[in-house]
């Protein structure tokens, strides 16, 4: 018990530059009260102490803001930071080396008594704030969720989740040994953009590029005195489409050949 205290203590004065020492972890973080006392309920939850098990849990709630359920499985050197509104179900698995921010649900969706209804966190996966995970899936290790995310499907290893419904952002360099992986506080990471806000941001990009192009082409219409209307003719009478062709292909090569001549001159 104690060894696990130690590497509790540990795991928070690694992740949290504020804290400043071993006593005041141990006396003034809430996560590390929650759980230990999560241990002692969870114990007598599978010795099928079951009330017990849950009112010792009531008492953690009280004390820390924290919730989780005897019956959750907690791995080792997991850390609770702030802590104020966790709620972890009955059938959530969290491993090892994990954090949680405040505010974070790993919730259920089903109402089948007995049935996996939580998600499973599997090692080094770092859920922000507010994030909810919901449902019996698996986020992958060393995952990140972003605060405020609502996770509602898989989340491969080393993927980040973001946004409402979250959508998944592999890492550029996918094939990174988990062991080198820095620590992201509260999930953030240098390619968590969304990636709908990615796709828009190009077709912008695209569209200005197109206008800037089509500027030019009118330009060096203008500058050959070849204006759009005199291709019009006399009223009623249909515009010869190959003729414009002719004269926008003669503006292009006369403005390339312009270039050139400035280019050299």
């Amino acid at each position: 018990m104690f060894k696990r205290l130690r590497e509790d203590i540990a795991t928070i004065r690694q992740r949290d530059p504020a804290a400043r020492g071993a006593w005041e972890v141990l006396t003034c973080y809430p996560g590390l009260h929650a759980l230990v006392l999560h241990r002692f309920a969870h114990a007598c939850w599978r010795v099928r102490r079951r009330w017990l098990a849950r009112f010792v849990s009531q008492i953690a709630r009280f004390l820390t803001g924290i919730e989780i359920h005897p019956g959750a499985t907690v791995g080792r050197r997991v850390f609770i930071d702030h802590g104020m509104g966790v709620v972890i179900g009955e059938t959530a698995e969290v491993g090892d080396d994990c954090t949680i921010y405040q505010g974070v649900t790993l919730g259920g969706t089903l109402l089948t008594r007995g049935a996996k209804r939580h998600p499973t966190l599997e090692r080094g996966v770092i859920v922000g704030a507010g994030a909810k995970v919901l449902g019996g899936f698996t986020i992958g290790a060393d995952a990140k969720i972003g605060s405020n995310a609502v996770v509602v499907k898989p989340v491969p290893p080393g993927g980040t989740a973001v946004g409402n419904p979250a959508r998944v952002i592999m890492p550029a360099d996918a094939k990174r040994a988990p062991e080198r992986a820095a620590f992201c506080a509260y999930g953030i990471t240098p390619n968590a953009e969304d990636p709908v806000s990615l796709a828009l941001h190009g077709l912008i990009d695209h569209a200005a590029k197109e206008a800037q192009r089509v500027d030019e082409i009118v330009a060096a219409l203008e500058r050959l005195g070849a204006r759009l209307e005199a291709l019009h003719g006399v009223e009623g009478a249909a515009i010869d489409l190959r003729r414009l062709s002719a004269v926008i292909e003669g503006a292009m090569v006369h403005a390339d050949a312009q270039t050139d001549l400035d280019r050299t001159g």
